[in-house]
């Protein structure tokens, strides 16, 4: 038996009704006595809603059955901290405005910029002027929009600044869409023509040119972020979100950068390769280094060497540095440098020669200079002859 049928009563269902149909009724009352959609059925819609939230819990509806309204408040399943609109969004998507105070307020949307910096300014540190435009509360109206008692609620949205539709697709399913008012363009508020500020014309903000100091430290990366919190598009009704700048490292014509590693490539002859070196580097804070190798430090084609700390300054320690790596391109003396009596003579300096044996039936032939474009040009007209067939473009064959 039941005790108290109240809350079956406020649905339109008995405690015979099943889930499906508890969820039924309530969806169709919800829709009805929305406030949105109902002004002043605010008191009607939470007791529908209440009702559904104790009749759809298994545990709460059995304490109810068995006792009530009052077992309910005695066991904790009853009423406490209830909002409404959460069973509502649970069902139709959210995002009311004006019925969800206990998210504390809106913020603004981030307003994100783009700032190109040299690779000179993420090793050394710089501060960067960046000039933008953003909203600002009008200071004429104080972001009213205009003369005391000017503003008024939107009749078409009730104040939400959105309109919410709603459509029966088949019996027993809707789909609610939302939609920006077209009457207050999603403001929820109306102004009269000649009542609205002179200087936002109604609007409650006006632009204004910012200049942001963007500070720079040593050894940011690109991509980085610098927020300025609060600094955002500013409404009456919102708080407003942040400016993030997002650096944007532009390409170096010597050094590239990997983390904290720099690296650049050194051109050597032949003779520094073999005997050493010593070479100039200018680094990125205007420095000059002196880069020895020397003689028996033999450095191949595409060698690797590193120098230590003197790579890019690392974020949160800039006295120390990572490493600067050098990959060495060896120039090879062009023919007819060397003459042949010094060939002989440096021939004598180096390691010997690995002879090979020679057999008659072997062939001998001779190096010649590759021309990679007379090699691609004669492929393309390889590849016409194979089009036009052994006759070549135009010859056809006569038959009887």
């Amino acid at each position: 038996m039941v005790k108290d049928t109240k809350l079956y009563d406020i649905l339109g269902v008995t405690p015979a009704s099943t889930q499906a149909e508890i969820k039924k009724s309530y969806r169709k009352l919800a829709l009805k006595y929305h406030p949105d959609k109902n002004p002043g059925s605010e008191d009607k819609f939470k007791e529908i809603s209440y009702a559904f939230e104790v009749l759809s819990d298994e545990n709460k509806k059995r304490v109810y059955d068995q006792g009530g309204i009052e077992a309910l408040k005695e066991g904790g399943g009853g009423g406490g901290g209830h909002n409404p609109m959460d069973i509502f969004d649970m069902f139709f998507g959210g995002g009311m405005r004006g019925h969800r105070g206990h998210e504390g307020p809106r913020r603004g949307r981030d307003m994100v910029h783009p700032l190109k910096v040299s690779l000179e300014e993420l090793y050394n540190g710089a501060t960067r002027q960046l000039a933008l435009n953003k909203n600002v509360i009008c200071g004429k109206c104080n972001g009213k929009g205009g003369k005391d008692g000017a503003v008024q609620t939107c009749n078409g949205c009730h104040g939400n600044g959105i309109k919410v539709i709603v459509r029966q697709l088949q019996p027993g399913m809707i789909q609610q869409m939302q939609t920006v008012c077209p009457d207050c363009h999603g403001k929820g508020d109306i102004i009269r023509e000649k009542d609205r500020c002179r200087q936002c014309m109604g609007k409650k903000v006006v632009r204004e040119r910012k200049i942001l100091e963007v500070h720079i430290t040593k050894g940011m990366k690109d991509g980085q972020k610098i927020t300025f919190s609060g600094e955002g598009d500013q409404d009456p009704e919102i708080e407003p979100g942040d400016i993030v700048i997002v650096l944007d490292e532009k390409e170096h014509p010597v050094y590239k950068r990997n983390g904290s590693d720099l690296a650049i490539e050194m051109n050597i002859k032949l003779v520094e390769a073999l005997c050493g070196f010593e070479k100039l580097i200018t680094t990125l804070d205007n420095r000059t280094l002196i880069v020895q190798s020397f003689i028996g430090d033999i450095i191949k084609p595409r060698d690797v060497k590193c120098i230590m700390n003197e790579g890019m300054p690392l974020l949160r320690d800039p006295f120390s540095k990572g490493k600067l790596i050098v990959q060495f391109n060896v120039e090879f003396p062009e023919k007819g440098d060397i003459p042949s009596a010094t060939l002989q003579q440096i021939e004598s300096l180096l390691p010997p020669r690995e002879p090979i044996e020679k057999k008659p039936e072997m062939e001998e032939v001779m190096l010649s200079d590759y021309d990679a474009s007379a090699s691609a040009h004669q492929a393309y007209a390889d590849d016409s002859d194979d089009e036009h067939g052994p006759g070549g473009p135009g010859v056809q064959c006569r038959t009887q």
